[in-house]
């Protein structure tokens, strides 16, 4: 009996040690609903052997909400997707690891233009993936005599009643406080409120605020006017080609969608490994082709199709980018304050 005893112990070390290499070839993966593709997550798993749990949110909040929640910051998360303004938050309250840039090779890759921006300087925290712009959409055969050309043109009373807005108190902010010659993240207390009384004086122009279900909208001409992410544009503009995007001359809002990886990541290596796979051309490529989202990935954009990478509504010139704002984030009582006169904006409407 003594004599198995120490094959008994070893083959229990063994069979512990097996199950928790098994346990850790694992990645806990949170994002966007709808931007990574089905297969490009089985091709991972495939080429890694690393089991992929993957589960999405809705919204910034919802995300970030969860991750607060965990008191020593371990949400059990390896990966989490979120849009610039939060990756500028949740870096500076320390709710994110430093990358390793050693073990992301194909980081090359990345557009210049979306790298050492003021939300994330010199990309500590986040590796860009996904991106567009918060512009003004028209039909234009709705409204062929009367072509848009910045936000100011959305006050015009010709304009009663038929108007949609985003349902985001910090991109309809944003347009007020870019007519106005303000910056879209302003926290002076006084340019809130003006860019408050400014969107007063729109109310009545606008038929409804809407975030979701926007592309079918476009497509039915529910509304002939108002307020749009250019991708959701570029989409809807395949049904319906009399769509026209415009990017205003004020100005306008550029969001980025980055990953990065949470304070205390269980699996950071495998972290890792999945940021560079995602920055591979091909599969960026495959990523985009799939969400109709505009890539990050400089690489990437020039496997696309000339008619893709070519078209001025998802990819639109250096010279138009160079009138949009990235989104950073702002002191809570500015937050606050967005958010109170957001409430009585909508009530009053």
């Amino acid at each position: 009996m003594r004599r198995w005893l120490p094959v008994f112990i070893l083959s229990c070390l063994f069979l512990s040690s097996s199950l928790f290499a098994a346990e850790d070839n694992v990645l806990n993966l949170y994002t966007w609903s709808g931007v990574i593709p089905e297969s490009i997550i089985q091709q991972f798993e495939k080429e890694t052997g690393i089991k992929v749990n993957f589960s999405t949110y809705d919204s910034n909040e919802t995300m970030y909400a969860k991750l607060k929640a965990t008191t020593d910051g371990g949400s059990g998360y390896d990966v989490i997707e979120p849009s610039s303004y939060y990756i500028d938050r949740m870096g500076r309250q320390g709710m994110l690891e430093k990358l390793d840039k050693s073990k992301l090779s194909h980081f090359k890759n990345e557009d210049p233009a979306f790298l050492n921006q003021s939300y994330d300087p010199h990309n500590r925290f986040s590796v860009p993936f996904i991106w567009g712009v918060t512009g003004i959409f028209q039909d234009t055969n709705e409204f062929s005599q009367n072509r848009v050309t910045g936000w100011a043109d959305l006050w015009d009373k010709k304009y009663d009643n038929q108007l949609m807005l985003l349902d985001d108190s910090r991109e309809v902010f944003a347009m007020a406080l870019l007519a106005l010659g303000y910056s879209i993240n302003d926290a002076n207390p006084e340019h809130i409120k003006q860019a408050y009384l400014k969107l007063k004086e729109l109310s009545q122009n606008v038929k409804v605020f809407k975030s979701d279900g926007v592309i079918t909208i476009l497509i039915d001409e529910d509304v002939g006017m108002g307020m749009a992410w250019n991708g959701d544009v570029y989409k809807a503009k395949k049904e319906n080609p009399l769509l026209d995007f415009i990017f205003p001359k004020e100005g306008f809002v550029i969001w980025v969608d980055s990953f990065a990886i949470p304070l205390n990541a269980p699996h950071r290596e495998n972290a890792h490994r999945f940021l560079n796979f995602m920055m591979r051309a091909d599969i960026a490529k495959m990523a985009s082709l799939a969400n109709d989202y505009p890539t990050t990935n400089l690489a990437a954009k020039k496997l696309l199709p000339k008619e893709i990478r070519d078209n001025p509504i998802i990819y639109p010139s250096h010279a138009v980018l160079q009138r949009g704002q990235y989104q950073t984030d702002i002191p809570d009582e500015a937050l606050e304050l967005y958010e109170r006169y957001w409430e009585k904006l909508k009530m009053e409407g």
